[in-house]
């Protein structure tokens, strides 16, 4: 006769799979450790955990606790099966019992509508231990696993939420450049730091050319179209190390660290000459450069430096890059 196995007691191996659970660094880890506490506790040979993603049609065998590699690997081709056990409880929203093994659903709820989550199977070693497990402790366990799989997706989505505003608010959102905010804290970083170093800093503002009249002859969509072009060769045409933003309706503003901004501004320049017209007009620019610290020792200085360029270069000669020492290329 087999020597009795002591088994922990069901509340306290609930009350430290839930303790577990709540603690736990992910998901996997904190059902890994509920389960096997749940397979110690009513003396199950393994577990499976599938988990149902709202973006695919079918779940995902997602955890195992028992198995070994060979048999984790059966595990999975097993599921595949629509009658498995597993798998038949989670598309279902019931229980299913196939010989010694016993497949809850782990469902959520939001606003009063139950959302499917996955499923838990535990196998035992015979169908009789299947039958002589508490009904109600496999049903707490399952409770519990779909709260963690939907305290976790919760957090997952408090985070993209969080990523997403965080881009949001430095991004502008017709062009996917920095916005106004972000480019002056860069301005503002890189001044700093290159008065600590003693190098320079290029400013560079761009204008569109004839953008009210591309507004008022075709669209406002039309007009958003030719931003984004303008965005995209500004956005492929700059280094690494640059920085370049929406700086208003139809202007953009790049920095540039170092000397370079002039020729910076000429290669955007030639990448806008390479655009298709837009409602049978080409589309050109106009870009001022200044340069800290000749130009400015400071942010509002070194933009008013390039901002006065770029006044000249519209003024005369557009189309072109002009700098603050007046030479337009």
């Amino acid at each position: 006769m087999p020597a009795s196995v002591d088994r922990p007691a069901p509340l306290e191996a609930l009350a430290a799979g839930v303790s577990a659970t709540i603690r736990a660094a992910d998901l996997d880890e904190g059902l890994g450790s509920l389960l096997a506490a749940a397979v110690a506790t009513l003396g199950a040979t393994s577990a499976l955990v599938s988990l149902q993603d709202p973006d695919r049609p079918d779940p995902e065998l997602a955890l195992t606790v028992g198995l070994d590699d060979a048999a984790q690997g059966a595990a999975v081709a097993a599921v595949a099966d629509p009658s498995h056990p597993l798998t038949a409880a989670g598309r279902d929203r019931a229980e299913r019992r196939a010989g010694p093994t016993v497949a809850l659903p782990l469902v959520g709820s939001r606003a009063g509508i139950e959302e499917p989550l996955g499923a838990i199977a535990m196998t035992f070693a015979s169908e009789a231990d299947a039958t002589a497990a508490d009904p109600t402790f496999l049903k707490l366990v399952a409770d519990i696993a779909a709260l963690a799989v939907d305290r976790s997706r919760l957090a997952a989505t408090a985070a993209e939420r969080s990523e997403w505003f965080e881009r949001l608010a430095h991004t502008d959102p017709l062009t996917g450049l920095a916005n106004q905010r972000t480019i002056a804290r860069v301005l503002e970083l890189e001044l700093t730091r290159a008065g600590r170093q003693g190098s320079e800093v290029s400013v560079a503002i761009f204008d569109v050319d004839d953008f009210a009249r591309v507004n008022d002859d075709s669209s406002p969509m039309v007009g958003d179209d030719v931003l984004r072009s303008v965005a995209a060769v500004l956005a492929g045409s700059v280094r690494l190390v640059d920085t370049v933003a929406r700086y208003g309706g139809d202007e953009f503003l790049l920095v540039a660290p170092g000397s370079a901004g002039a020729t910076v501004a000429r290669r955007v320049l030639d990448g806008i000459a390479d655009l298709p017209p837009v409602a049978g007009r080409p589309i050109t620019i106009t870009a001022g450069v200044a340069r800290f610290p000749d130009d400015g020792t400071d942010v509002e200085s070194v933009i008013a430096a390039a901002q006065a360029a770029l006044d000249r270069a519209r003024s005369e000669r557009r189309g072109t890059v002009e700098t603050t020492e007046g030479a337009g290329a």
